[in-house]
């Protein structure tokens, strides 16, 4: 089997899909790539889950990629004596580093780290924003506070520092716990939560040591201002709209999303577009007009994949949510205007031989009644540069690993095979691209197909061959 569309669909596993017959009702319906989102679960649950998407794949026969999504270093606020306290406008409040639960005019803010990035003027907003606070007195192990925007305030509340660069690390010592359990389990991605400079995903590549992708996710305001170093430095962005959300004001948030998927796609880095896509289908069977447009906006600028969170963990209806994307993705994608809008934002590529041959493919697809553009890939990279160029043909990834198989399955437009036996010459090349194209239900006989591989065989980052075969 193989999707109809080229985006991509992301289905996060929790208490709502944690058996087999859910997860393999959200793979039918649509799901390429399966989310484990270690703020939640246990490691034997999340081992549980892998271990079903892995018997899925084996009954399908369908590369499926597993994401790893790491908890990262939440800022909250402490416990109050007597419960949640009401904080009014224009009140005093302090924050400090003495653990005593607090009332209505303290709070215990365990973090020193917050304190030394502090100015006169830093906004601190609690509970996603619901509780603003400006900052005026401040040292070392303290800040006093006037509240900006008033509201309730309870334990563990988080706290978010959206004009400062915190001089926080990438990873809390349960992040690389639980990286570190991934990996042994064989994850495919690693999403690695609240990035604020390159060197927080440099860290995190110097750990996985290649075992795995790395996806950095962007949901703070400092990350923006370091947006290409951090897409040069990952192998793919998501746009975690959440925090985003909360750090930077709401109106800005479209921009900053068109911003992001623009600078990946012009990098040829595979982009997901996430949080609150179907929000509304958590509960109901059905989303709002306006959650089926934002999904279709994620679309038509172009993103490698759309990415479901409580609407399939912990949501009443996991595999209609799926089912839903899936339709919206499809309906866009057969939308004329959409081709339109997908060639004209499209940015020329690198002066390089890699992209001299993918550009060719694409052209040639243009050109020919070609049925697919077969790549020939041991790293992923021909795939890659392939997809960056968006061509009107589906992309026929052929790899003998089936980890870089697995990888592919988040980037837009390809179908992984994991096509293990080796290649021996130009004619036994062609005739296993056929052959898979034709098996795959991709192409049928007389149709052309257009190849794309390096010489010689089996060297990673030699993309320098392009073949027309008719099957």
């Amino acid at each position: 089997m193989h999707r109809k569309r080229s985006a991509r669909i992301v289905a996060t596993l929790g208490p709502s899909s944690s058996d087999l017959t859910t997860v393999r009702a959200l793979f039918d319906a649509g799901a390429d790539v399966f989310r484990l989102n270690f703020s939640h679960g246990t490691h034997a649950q999340h081992q549980e889950r892998l271990e079903i998407v892995r018997r899925v794949e084996r009954d399908t026969g369908r590369p499926i990629a597993v994401l790893l999504d790491l908890q990262g270093p939440k800022l909250r606020i402490g416990t109050f004596t007597d419960g949640p306290v009401t904080l009014q406008a224009g009140a005093a409040f302090r924050l400090d580093l003495d653990p005593t639960p607090g009332d209505a005019t303290r709070a215990p803010l365990p973090h020193p780290e917050i304190f030394a990035a502090l100015e006169t003027g830093t906004e601190l907003l609690v509970d996603d924003g619901k509780v603003r606070l400006k900052v005026g007195r401040f040292g070392p192990d303290f800040a006093d506070t006037q509240v900006v925007t008033g509201g309730t305030v309870s334990d563990r509340k988080g706290v978010n520092v959206p004009s400062v660069l915190l001089p926080i690390p990438a990873m809390t010592p349960k992040d690389r716990a639980d990286l570190e359990f991934g990996l042994t389990l064989g994850v495919d991605w690693v999403a690695l939560s609240f990035v604020q400079r390159p060197e927080d995903v440099r860290e995190v590549k110097g750990i996985v040591q290649g075992r795995a992708a790395v996806l950095a996710k962007l949901e703070k305001p400092a990350a923006i201002e370091s947006l290409d170093a951090i897409i040069d430095a990952a192998d793919a962005i998501m746009v975690a709209r959440g925090d985003l959300g909360v750090e930077l004001p709401a109106e800005q948030v479209p921009r900053i999303q068109k911003q992001i998927v623009r600078a990946c796609r012009a990098a040829g880095k595979p982009v997901v577009v996430a949080t609150q896509m179907l929000e509304s289908m958590i509960t109901s069977p059905v989303p709002t007009r306006a959650e089926a447009s934002d999904v279709a906006n994620a679309v038509y600028d172009g993103a490698d994949a759309v990415m479901l969170s409580a609407e399939s963990a912990s949501g009443q209806y996991p595999r209609e949510a799926v089912a839903m994307m899936d339709r919206i993705i499809a309906e866009v994608e057969s939308d004329p205007d959409y081709r339109s809008a997908i060639d004209a934002s499209h940015t020329a590529p690198q002066a390089a031989v890699a992209d001299a041959i993918c550009l060719a493919l694409q052209q040639t697809a243009n050109l020919l009644p070609v049925a697919a553009i077969v790549t020939y890939t041991r790293s992923g990279y021909t795939s890659l540069r392939a997809a960056r160029e968006r061509p009107v043909v589906p992309v026929l990834s052929m790899t003998p690993e089936l980890a870089t198989a697995r990888r592919l399955a988040l980037v837009w437009g390809v179908h992984p095979v994991h096509a293990n036996e080796s290649v021996s010459d130009v004619p036994d090349m062609v005739n296993k691209a056929c052959a898979i194209a034709r098996r795959e239900a991709f192409a049928q006989t007389g149709d052309f197909v257009v190849i794309a591989s390096g010489m010689p065989f089996g060297v990673a980052g030699t993309t320098n061959f392009l073949h027309i075969a008719k099957v």
